[in-house]
């Protein structure tokens, strides 16, 4: 029975051998879909440069728009890829699976070389959406300076990234009894490293500035671990819970 196209339901095979293999494969590139492969296998590339991986684990990846990516376990990047636009190959030989993935300009070709297929999967994807990043650092000061009573009733932001010989401060300002206020911004829960960084800006300011000048510093950020709070208390700095975005 033919396959119905609009299935859209994750095909699988498991331990196929490499006939299978690479029938299930040919078709998922045939139909656009995304297929992965998981087996013993070696990897060769040859383009604008040669590399040889012998015989390991690996996962591997075969993208709709031509990417093709080989990952170990190991490491958040592949250990050897192909981009977008590259023409995806799929044959059994000598009880091999070969997965070739083909780019004419540059003149470019991984082929992975599969003994052993373990698991392979093939999905129909789709997702029409763009990623929309929201939550930096940036957000997070684009609030304080819209709404600067979020750190603390009478704060008032002066500069922003204002050089000290220990680097730029996130956001300087004062608070309602003139006092310097030294804003260290993390966008996400940090630990001690913060609070140090947060401490070099409030030591280098109190050199900096005019004897007996009042330092504040402030570290805002959603949360922080216990040993950064009580390192806080032990530098004498403070802690202001804020979100980059308000909470639904």
């Amino acid at each position: 029975m033919a396959d119905d196209p609009t299935d859209r339901t994750p095909r699988t095979l498991t331990a196929p051998d490499a006939s299978a293999a690479a029938s299930f494969v040919a078709a998922a590139v045939e139909r656009d879909a995304l297929a992965t492969l998981f087996g013993r296998c070696t990897v060769e590339y040859d383009g604008r440069a040669a590399s040889s991986l012998a015989s390991g684990d690996r996962h591997v990846m075969l993208k709709p728009d031509g990417t093709a990516l080989v990952h170990t376990d190991e490491g958040q990047k592949p250990v050897n890829w192909q981009p977008p636009g590259c023409a995806h190959e799929c044959r059994a030989n000598g009880g091999d699976l070969v997965v070739e993935s083909v780019r004419d300009s540059p003149a470019e070709r991984l082929t992975v070389r599969f003994s052993a297929v373990a698991f392979a999967a093939a999905f129909d994807p789709t997702d029409e959406e763009s990623l929309d990043v929201v939550g930096t650092e940036a957000d997070l000061k684009r609030r304080i300076l819209e709404e600067p009573g979020l750190v603390e009733s009478g704060f008032r932001p002066l500069a922003t990234e204002r050089q000290t010989p220990a680097g730029a401060v996130d956001v300087y300002g004062e608070d309602d009894a003139g006092r310097t206020v030294v804003l260290e911004l993390k966008r996400r829960r940090v630990g001690p490293d913060a609070v140090g960084q947060l401490n070099r800006y409030v030591e280098a300011l109190e050199r900096d500035l005019h004897a007996g000048a009042t330092i504040r510093g402030l570290l805002v950020a959603p949360s922080v671990t216990e040993r950064a709070r009580a390192l806080l208390a032990e530098e004498g700095l403070e802690f202001v819970p804020l979100s980059p975005r308000e909470e639904s």
